[in-house]
């Protein structure tokens, strides 16, 4: 019986620029600024990234942009998911939030901007310095994937 042994030209990695973004703007009006700044068009994924974990859910929002002048996809992927509960009443607060993170390893970060493609360093170092310029954006940096623990969230 013979077996079929897989190669590591097998696998395919999809290429990808990972950037992030700190700020305290909901994620509607992130797409909105990055629209006009970045002329490109964000609109809202007809669905969200669920997770469902042995502790925690998640729901994180996606926008998407196909860009046909580059060649390039485009997501901005929230990375905090906030989950209120009720709690009893006797307690003093009657309303407790769970923030739940797609990399737990970048809490830090509250949105990413994926650009899928091979892209060369001047043209994330010009969108990330246009992000930087967004008034309400705190930072903007490019994020090295093969750090991440949890890249696998990023495939979708």
């Amino acid at each position: 019986m013979q077996i079929h042994a897989l190669g590591l030209e097998d696998f395919w990695e999809e290429e990808y620029t990972l950037i992030g973004i700190h700020t305290v703007l909901e994620d509607y009006r992130l797409a909105y600024l990055l629209n006009k700044n970045l002329q490109i068009c964000f609109s809202k994924s007809q669905k969200d990234l669920e997770f469902e974990g042995d502790k925690n859910n998640g729901s994180f929002s996606i926008y998407n942009f196909c860009s046909k002048k580059y060649g390039f996809d485009w997501s901005l992927i929230a990375n905090i998911s906030k989950i209120e509960h009720e709690a009893a009443l006797n307690e003093f607060f009657s309303i407790t939030e769970t923030r739940t993170y797609l990399i737990p390893e970048e809490k830090k970060v509250d949105f990413f901007v994926k650009i899928s493609g091979e892209l060369n360093a001047e043209f994330v170092t010009d969108t990330i310095k246009k992000i930087k310029k967004i008034e309400q954006v705190i930072t903007s940096y490019s994020i090295n994937k093969n750090t991440l623990k949890s890249k696998d969230f990023l495939i979708f």
